[in-house]
């Protein structure tokens, strides 16, 4: 079996899916014994992508016709890539686990999606009018194209069921996984780690982008109302690039915040986050909706405590040691935030257990589950079938 996966989310900075490609196909091809595990694009389209990706954070949101057309002869080398690989006889499986097929050409392959989550259909608000057009213009075409779906949570894969009327059978949750080099370090270790980022031995951590559906001007406001005291003890350190729409958590941040003991470290080397999370008096997260979340669970590789909102997939992989709290419940954040860093034996208790919490998820057992799927697909030639479709002119989103 040959499988041939669409990298392009791991070029460039990475954020859970980029993260997600680079450890699914490291494990993939770990596992992959005599199938043959390749991806694309490769070579100068390889090297165009990644400067575009270092690029985004400062371009999204922005019209981009130009840009579409310079990259013109890009997008074409990518797709005339991909078709190549697709020419080599044998059974091959089409991999796109960031984004669901696009191309009008028919692959004659079987082809597989990752549907990471469905905020750009069901909360179109929360991202650039461009992003939520390709949305429109592409998903429905790549539903079609697609063999078989993966969800990285249940709440993902139930969300796909209800509101895209997939049959159960068609799609398959696979867990995302703890990050190589998370776990609890020694103090001095971390010490040393962290010094030249010039922060005080402890601190309440966010890790993520600073996005509309992060909830983070909530998080901002309700940290500075909390007692110069504390605020003064424990910073709030903010990991993570300005994304779109940032503007009034921007100006929140160097109006106040900032002032108030908010600290805004950016992007940050994969290398620094053990160190940073060991760090942490907690993490908290307050996100409006997530496919999965995977900073609550890396703290807790790592022995830290979590607060989070109630969101999304959060409940369902952290909720059983993470103390939960609706993402809107502005008085439940700030007695929690108040709380965490007041009573130190509540914070230990948010502790204990959370490495066996995080433990179930690895990047083996999404590999294996992953591979599993491949092989039932290619097994039973299925490469012909494709996902039935709402009746033209009805929307995706499932009625009520």
């Amino acid at each position: 079996m040959r499988v041939i996966v669409n990298q392009l989310a791991a070029l460039g900075a990475k954020t859970g899916i980029g993260h997600y490609t680079v450890e699914l196909l490291r494990c993939l091809r770990q596992q992959a014994g005599a199938d043959q595990i390749d991806s694309f694009p490769e070579g100068w389209v390889r090297r165009g992508r990644e400067a575009c990706a270092r690029l985004r954070p400062r371009l999204e949101g922005k019209r981009q016709e130009n840009t579409a057309k310079k990259t013109g002869p890009m997008v074409a080398t990518l797709r005339s890539q991909a078709l190549s690989c697709l020419r080599q006889l044998g059974r091959s499986v089409m991999a796109q686990h960031f984004r669901l097929v696009s191309s009008a050409r028919c692959y004659a392959r079987p082809t597989v999606a990752t549907v990471h989550d469905l905020s750009v259909l069901l909360h179109p608000e929360w991202h650039p009018a461009d992003r939520v057009a390709h949305f429109a213009k592409h998903f429905e075409r790549g539903l079609r194209r697609c063999t078989h779906l993966f969800a990285i949570s249940e709440f993902g894969r139930q969300e796909v069921i209800r509101h895209l009327n997939i049959r159960p059978e068609r799609i398959t949750r696979t867990y995302m996984g703890i990050r190589p080099g998370l776990r609890p370090l020694p103090r001095e270790e971390v010490a040393r780690v962290l010094k030249p980022l010039d922060l005080p031995p402890s601190y309440l951590l966010y890790v993520g982008t600073i996005e509309p559906r992060k909830n983070l001007l909530m998080l901002l406001r309700t940290y500075c109302s909390l007692p110069g005291t504390l605020r003064s003890r424990w910073p709030l350190v903010l990991v993570g690039n300005w994304g779109w729409n940032a503007g009034e958590v921007a100006a929140y941040f160097q109006a106040e915040a900032r002032h108030r003991g908010v600290i805004h470290l950016g992007y940050v080397a994969d290398a620094l986050l053990p160190a940073l999370y060991n760090g942490a008096r907690a993490l908290v997260y307050p996100s409006l909706y997530e496919g999965f979340g995977l900073p609550p669970i890396e703290i807790m590789a790592c022995g830290g405590a979590v607060v989070a909102s109630t969101a999304g997939a959060v409940a369902e992989t952290a909720g059983s040691r993470a103390h939960l709290i609706e993402p809107y419940d502005t008085d439940g954040w700030r007695a929690a935030l108040d709380r965490v860093l007041r009573d130190d034996d509540w914070c230990r208790s948010l502790r204990r257990g959370v490495r066996a919490v995080a433990e179930p998820f690895t990047w083996d057992q999404c590999a294996a589950d992953t591979l599993r799927v491949y092989r039932s697909l290619c097994d039973k030639a299925t490469r012909t079938q494709t996902l039935p479709l709402p009746e033209p002119g009805k929307p995706l989103r499932a009625a009520g």
